[in-house]
């Protein structure tokens, strides 16, 4: 049996580690791709997976990674789309962490020729986390106005191009650090809040009056809850990603929910389904793709790490000091 190098998870939980190790190589089965890796990304799920709290779908890879980019090893009798040579990137269940890989054949996407491994793997989990927020749920309409939160995260800086270049929206971002808020005003945003010395609820009400907002995606939780509900625009949408912020609510009225016809919703990606996932990612290609291609909308990366230090590009991630992606590459 062939085997790779793989990070494994040593005592998950507070305390867990990462150690490179020697495990089986995947077999790809009829329909699916054995893609040799180039880069992956750091997400923050991969931390909280590695505690204890976040674990991998029935059936997916127990390895750390939601990304990739690489080339095309082998693959299965029934594909017929790929061969051995191809460049591709694509969403993972889990696996990236690791020489190989296996991807479902309509999961893997060609990668555009402007694009390195480097920014091809930084940009299924945040592109279509974004896309999936701001187009399947909360079915943004032209020219509306969006808040984003976290606006410097991976996934931010990706809601931010979607939001302007598919909707012409009006956006508002916040985020806690000045360079952070430069780049999202690089990026298309409109107004930007720094939410640590400024009330992102009253800034929003200065600048464009009472019930503004018609899109939030919040990645923060309880903290934003009351501030989100004071903005938010009659029939506005409310998509949580996260709570990072924390989730339970001391005081909660529901009174605002009928009031303005109010839609919150919440959502993980990973544990969709692959046909779900499927369809996203075609949905993204079709209404995104040629954006990619054209150079219009691109991956943000902060920084890159030799995969033999993902220690310390977790300890990156948990300091919050990225805007926009960390790369893990060398596999």
């Amino acid at each position: 049996m062939y085997r790779m190098k793989a990070i494994q998870v040593i005592n998950p939980g507070k305390k867990s580690s990462l150690e490179i190790q020697q495990i089986p190589t995947p077999a790809p089965d009829a329909n699916e791709i054995l893609v040799k890796i180039k880069a992956t990304a750091v997400n923050r799920a991969d931390l909280h997976q590695r505690s204890g709290h976040y674990p991998p779908p029935e059936g997916a890879s127990e390895i750390l990674g939601l990304e990739m980019a690489g080339i095309v090893e082998q693959v299965g009798h029934n594909v017929s789309r790929w061969q051995p040579g191809d460049k591709v990137y694509g969403l993972l269940p889990g696996g990236g962490y690791a020489e190989y890989c296996i991807i479902a054949e309509k999961m893997a996407l060609l990668m555009p020729e402007n694009l390195s491994f480097e920014e091809a793997a930084a940009i299924p989990e945040t592109f279509l986390t974004a896309f999936q927020a701001l187009c399947w749920l909360a079915e943004t309409q032209q020219s509306e106005t969006v808040l984003i939160h976290a606006g410097g995260s991976g996934v931010g800086t990706a809601a931010i191009q979607l939001a302007a270049q598919l909707f012409n929206a009006q956006i508002v971002t916040t985020a806690g650090k000045e360079h952070k808020l430069e780049a999202c005003k690089k990026l298309g945003a409109d107004v930007t809040i720094n939410y640590k010395t400024q009330n992102f609820a009253e800034e929003i009400t200065r600048e464009w009056g009472e019930n503004a907002i018609d899109v939030i995606v919040d990645f923060i939780g309880a903290p934003y809850w009351d501030k989100n509900i004071d903005v938010l625009n009659t029939d506005g949408r409310l998509v949580y990603l996260s709570f990072m912020g924390g989730h339970k609510l001391d005081m909660l009225s529901l009174a605002p929910i009928l009031k303005k016809r109010l839609k919150i919703m919440g959502s993980t990606l990973r544990s969709r389904t692959t046909a779900y996932k499927v369809n996203l990612t075609q949905d993204f290609v079709d209404k995104a793709g040629q954006l990619i291609k054209d150079g219009i909308i691109r991956p943000v990366i902060d920084k890159t790490f030799d995969w033999e230090n993902t220690e310390d590009a977790h300890r990156y991630m948990s300091q919050n000091k990225n805007t926009g992606k960390i790369v893990l590459t060398a596999m």
